[in-house]
């Protein structure tokens, strides 16, 4: 459930935009962006490093463009936060004992060294190469940029998620026969 918090600011920039255009709709993702935050942290007594990221950076580059009323910058905060989750999950490759994708989901399922390693690598190229199309979507078209921003970004993730479950399927222990069947 706390994964789809995650997109109430990103609704909120998209309504705003499509209403009131582009600096409405920045202040929009900056105030309920640091609102979002703000109940997680009160909630829980901690930001995990992915919300600190997105928080840091909505406030710069939103405030950037907010202050230089330039659109420039907002643009640029979807590719700035995947390459930095790109280069988070590529750095516990060399700090810590566990690696990004361990952490987050080792907890639920045990795998083989070599396919966590192999995971997070597939995180690492993915959250690079979703920081490059939402890059070059909102430099090169941008008339499709935010809808790009919300439906192809979260269309992609989605679609990689699920072929990261398929991967992890093949490790799952099999059911007993007849378990959960009455």
């Amino acid at each position: 459930m706390k994964q789809w918090l995650d997109y109430i600011p990103l609704i909120a920039f998209l309504v705003t935009f499509k209403t009131l255009g582009i600096f409405p709709a920045t202040g929009a993702l900056i105030i309920s962006t640091t609102a979002l935050y703000g109940y997680l942290y009160f909630k829980e007594g901690r930001l995990e490093k992915n919300h600190k990221i997105v928080l840091v950076v909505t406030l710069v580059f939103g405030g950037l463009t907010l202050a230089l009323h330039d659109e420039t910058f907002i643009k640029w905060k979807a590719p700035i936060v995947n390459w930095a989750l790109a280069l988070f999950f590529l750095g516990s490759h060399f700090i810590g004992d566990k690696l990004a994708i361990e952490r987050l989901m080792g907890h639920a399922v045990v795998l083989p060294p070599g396919v966590w390693k192999g995971m997070n690598l597939s995180w690492v190229v993915f959250f690079a190469a979703l920081g490059a199309a939402n890059l070059y979507v909102a430099f090169n078209h941008p008339s499709i940029w935010v809808d790009f921003k919300v439906f192809g970004s979260l269309g992609l993730t989605f679609a990689f998620v699920i072929a990261q479950m398929a991967i992890i399927s093949r490790y799952l222990p099999p059911e007993a026969d007849g378990a959960g069947k009455e």
